[in-house]
């Protein structure tokens, strides 16, 4: 009895001791879990070591003069605890706030409400768009603010009384194009890519898209050290230096002297023959450097518009249309390249009306019994072109279009390089369809391509690619070259090519392109007027276009390609009156700033045609900047100093507008008189074939 109840007191204490013993165990977990979470939780308390990030930068794109089209900045945020203000000086923060940001009382003050009308009491973000030097004013306004006492202490979520200032922190980089339109399409804009909190540019469209991965930012740097108790940072051989690496800067083929000139140029021929859009093209036959890439439709980057939204698509290579007669040069020079014909073999070409087979028929502007193949091209005869055309086979014909780069990708460095469109051998080889093909119908082609094939004519038979960028650029001002995905071809042999050349000479000198002729310059080139097909017919709308090219004594040569799409004026839309007019007063322009000498050393510019500018301020300081004479005599101004001067201009450009409207209204109330614009007949319901008669 005494031995069970000794048995049953020890069996107790064991389980006592064991229970002890597990709370203890239990207890040492606790007491070891609460160290360790202690050592790797964040504790905020003040760090020994100090980190201040660098973030890297997206590369710049350069003008070939130096000019630079578009860059980065940092941008800021300022975010500010709704409870943190004093309700009695909330109305002196934002209207301090509102100077330094130059954001109106009114936009600040709905901020600090909800959709229900109520104050916010948490965090609120004044805004997410502020450049460097307006943060660094708003930081020293954050310390003054609090020493007017303008921030109260609130206690947080543990009970300690914390006062919440105003903070600006980096958010992010924008993109600035700071002379606004120009260059566009071709520079493209650029989207927001997020990174965790931080925001980078991302190309979108044009150079921004196609050099996207060379010119993004590459690796962040970082300078981490020790602290001193004020929390400055010590600089020693402990610290550790990383430096950020930024993107590559495209260094541009284009000069900005070169490329304003031009765009203004094609704003006013726009004007003056009411045109949709005029495209502009000068390219070195030589070496396929694009000197100048212009359209009349141009819109800012930084400040997209609904209205711009059709302009964003860069019409160089994204817009393939119906050519017209400048395909007649190539036909010819295939079947010169073949040997089917020489310059000087004749056709019969006194038709009024010429069968080329399926009921369909062509006809010619000006009447001749019989002409030779340089003539063919010089009065532009669509009957002797398809009668040429019909000496190949369709194999050979199509194949010699893609030796040119016909429906096929030129290799420019744009986003995007539509290769257009040739019909398959099966179709060219009917004498229908390759007839209709050799002047410039059934196919479709981009202004890019014209001008690599025309290349050829002023390059002994080679093709040259198109290329905008130079060269790339890093910070330590190494270069970088990037071949093209498609490289130059050889279209035709250097005696074809340059018996188109001669050919191309004579439809200047007594052709189609007499208003092209520059005296001591070599010009040549060809007209092309297509009509526009709208729900499977052609209308009464033109594509107009001249390519050709113009060439000096002293080496220079260049190939220059225009296209003029719907100009409405009466008669305006012939090639002759539009597409010629244009490539003459670009070649003024390559006169004027000396990339081309006349052999007589006299420049004939062509007559001035004034329009009034829609931006005379950033239009009249750009002309300012290019002009070489004003370059001269005078320090050249920054392009920041634009904006300030800008206001002082536009209001005395205002003043003026307003006197000459005034004179033109008392001039209209002393003329009786009233004209009245010829107005030209709706076309009928034509076949294609028949609307061919009146095009050259």
């Amino acid at each position: 009895m005494d031995k069970a109840i000794q048995n049953n007191a020890i069996h107790q204490r064991k389980n006592k001791i064991s229970f002890l013993f597990i709370l203890l165990l239990i207890a040492m977990g606790i007491f070891l879990t609460s160290i360790l979470n202690t050592i790797s939780s964040d504790r905020r308390i003040p760090s020994y070591y100090s980190t201040i990030h660098d973030r890297s930068f997206r590369g710049a794109i350069i003008s070939a003069d130096g000019y630079t089209l578009s860059s980065s900045q940092k941008t800021y945020q300022a975010v500010i605890r709704g409870a943190s203000i004093d309700p009695d000086k909330k109305a002196l923060f934002v209207k301090l706030f509102s100077i330094y940001s130059n954001i109106p009382e009114e936009k600040l003050l709905k901020k600090f409400k909800n959709r229900k009308g109520k104050e916010i009491q948490g965090n609120i973000i004044l805004s997410k768009s502020i450049n460097a030097r307006s943060a660094m004013q708003l930081k020293a306004l954050s310390y003054k603010l609090r020493k007017l006492a303008v921030f109260r202490p609130i206690k947080n979520r543990r009970g300690i009384e914390v006062v919440y200032g105003l903070d600006i922190i980096e958010n992010g980089e924008s993109r600035r194009f700071p002379l606004a339109d120009v260059l566009s399409p071709i520079l493209g804009y650029v989207g927001k890519k997020t990174e965790g909190t931080y925001t980078r540019p991302s190309g979108k469209k044009g150079l921004e898209r196609a050099y996207d991965k060379h010119i993004t930012s590459k690796k962040n740097g970082y300078f981490r050290a020790k602290r001193d108790v004020v929390g400055a940072v010590i600089h020693d051989k402990n610290s550790i230096n990383i430096e950020r690496v930024d993107g590559l800067n495209l260094h541009l083929n284009i000069p900005l002297a070169l490329q304003r000139r031009v765009e203004l140029m094609v704003d006013q021929m726009k004007e003056s023959i009411d045109a949709d859009e005029i495209i502009v093209g000068v390219m070195e036959s030589k070496t396929g450097k694009v000197l100048s890439l212009a359209s009349s439709n141009r819109y800012d980057p930084s400040h997209i518009r609904q209205k711009d939204i059709a302009s964003l698509v860069p019409k160089f290579t994204e817009y393939p249309y119906e050519a017209g007669s400048v395909l007649k040069p190539l036909t010819v020079a295939i079947a010169l390249d073949k040997k089917r014909i020489t310059p000087d073999t004749w056709f019969k070409t006194g038709y009024k009306k010429f069968d080329i087979t399926g009921g369909q028929s062509v006809s010619d502007d000006d009447y001749f019994e019989s002409i030779p193949v340089t003539d063919i091209v010089v009065h532009s005869s669509n009957i002797g072109t398809s009668q040429i055309s019909w000496k190949l086979t369709g194999e050979e014909y199509r194949e010699g279009l893609l030796k040119f780069g016909i429906a096929r990708k030129t290799g420019i460095d744009l986003s995007r390089d539509l290769p257009g469109s040739l019909k398959p051998v099966k179709l060219l080889n009917h004498k229908m369809h390759r007839a209709n093909s050799s002047f410039g119908y059934g196919m479709m082609v981009t202004h890019t391509q014209l001008m690599k094939a025309y290349s050829a004519f002023n390059n002994d038979g080679l093709a040259m690619t198109p290329r905008i960028v130079d060269y790339l650029q890093d910070a330590k001002g190494n270069q970088y070259k990037i071949d093209p995905k498609i490289g130059d071809l050889p279209a035709v042999s250097k005696k074809a090519a340059n018996q188109i050349h001669d050919i191309l000479l004579e439809v200047v000198k007594r052709g189609t392109g007499v208003k092209a002729q520059y005296p001591g310059l070599e010009i040549g080139g060809k007209t092309g007027t297509a009509h526009i097909a709208k729900n499977g017919r052609y209308v009464r709308e033109y594509h107009s276009s001249f390519y050709g090219f113009a060439n000096d004594k002293e080496g220079h040569k260049y190939t220059i390609g225009v296209l003029v799409i719907r100009a409405k004026k009466y008669h305006k839309y012939f090639a002759s009156q539009s597409a010629v007019p244009t490539f003459k007063r670009t070649v003024d322009i390559l006169v004027e700033l000396d990339y081309l000498k006349p052999e007589n050393g006299i420049a004939m510019p062509s007559p001035e045609i004034k329009i009034e500018e829609k931006r005379p301020a950033l239009n009249n300081y750009i002309k300012e900047i290019i002009d070489k004479k004003a370059t001269k005599d005078k320090p050249q101004r920054s392009v920041k100093e634009l904006f300030k001067i800008q206001e002082k201009k536009e209001k005395k450009t205002k003043t003026k507008k307003q006197e000459t409207k005034k004179q033109e209204i008392k001039k209209r109330e002393k003329s009786t008189k009233k004209t009245i614009p010829k107005v030209e007949k709706p076309v009928q319901n034509k076949a294609a074939h028949e609307l061919f008669e009146d095009l050259f």
